[in-house]
């Protein structure tokens, strides 16, 4: 089969597309996909140089998400049936053209959902909604601060927010990307590297600051978090786009009562897979009804997985960069 393939944690550069890797062996309760599509994520670029939680022996394929097609499932698996067209989460392996993956982490995918979308949909919509939902507790009427706004998962964060009923304040670099924010329903944007978070959303508040934030960034956008949080405010933790893991002055903390929420989506999985059941069955229904709009700027072939992985760490796409196996991954419309 075809397949990218990592060999030593020397990164990107390291990395081969090849067209005679062996098929995953099936397991136990698994599902065997023929993947037309995987969508490329920050953790992927982690793994390959082995700083991320999960180290999978050599050689394998990165990639933490797929959608395609269903070949086959193993003994006593009703969840889905060969023939179905399914997006699924598997821990490493997605960027191959065939996937094995636990039956738990499968959904049939909505008729109006091509499978490129389908492979962008997985990790940054599921990590959002239960950020939000369960984790900020994020109400209608609150103002909500996003950070990295046209990015995977902050656009994502736009978006839902907006579903939820907040008023959303999105920051992002350049007035190209936060056309994209605002095109996902942002109220009020701002560029990070023309003003000071800080002081405009005190600005845009009159002085107040915002109930939440969803930090997928980090470094000094956090800083300026801390500084433009209502007393009583939560800030969720998802991740480090911009290279720097905040240090937090506890002080703060104290003084104005804030809650900052540490948020790794993928342990879910294991920690509470009801919760993520219930999530992708909302976050499936929205889309079936025509509220959501994933968002792919770029699509590239496996063979340019190093194009795709580059395109993503320069900050040059927005929402999401896709590969397709070259096995039908082509939109409906």
């Amino acid at each position: 089969m075809r397949a990218v393939v990592c060999t030593t944690f020397d990164g990107i550069d390291a990395l081969s597309c090849v067209d005679d890797a062996p098929e995953p062996p099936m397991t136990e309760g698994a599902v065997r996909l023929k993947v037309h599509a995987a969508g490329i994520n920050f953790a992927d670029t982690l793994m390959c140089k082995g700083e991320y939680q999960v180290k999978p022996p050599f050689p394998f394929s990165p990639g933490l998400e797929v959608a395609g097609e269903v070949l086959e499932v193993a003994p006593g698996v009703t969840r889905v049936k060969p023939g179905d067209r399914v997006m699924a989460t598997v821990h490493y392996g997605g960027y191959a053209s065939e996937a094995v993956t636990d039956a738990s982490t499968v959904y049939a995918i909505p008729d109006n959902l091509d499978f490129i979308s389908a492979a962008a949909f997985p990790i940054v919509y599921g990590t959002s909604h239960v950020g939000l939902r369960d984790k900020l507790k994020l109400q209608a009427g609150e103002t909500l601060l996003v950070h990295g706004a046209a990015g995977g998962v902050g656009l994502t964060a736009v978006e839902i927010a907006k579903k939820m009923g907040a008023t959303v304040i999105a920051t992002a670099g350049g007035p190209d990307k936060l056309a994209v924010a605002k095109e996902y329903g942002a109220d009020h944007l701002i560029d990070y590297r023309e003003e000071d978070i800080r002081q405009r959303v005190k600005q845009l508040t009159d002085g107040r600051g915002v109930d939440c934030v969803y930090d997928p960034v980090g470094g000094s956008a956090f800083d300026a978090s801390l500084r433009c949080t209502v007393q009583g405010g939560r800030i969720l933790v998802v991740g480090f786009a911009s290279g720097t893991v905040p240090q937090i002055p506890a002080n703060i903390l104290l003084v104005k009562n804030l809650s900052v929420l540490g948020f790794y989506w993928g342990a879910h999985r294991v920690l509470d897979p009801d919760l993520l059941e219930d999530s992708f069955g909302e976050l499936l229904g929205w889309m079936a009804a025509g509220d959501l709009r994933p968002h792919v700027s770029h699509v590239f072939d496996l063979a340019d997985v190093k194009d795709a992985m580059n395109m993503l760490l320069s900050r040059k796409s927005t929402g999401k960069v896709v590969l397709t196996t070259g096995a039908g991954a082509g939109a409906l419309n």
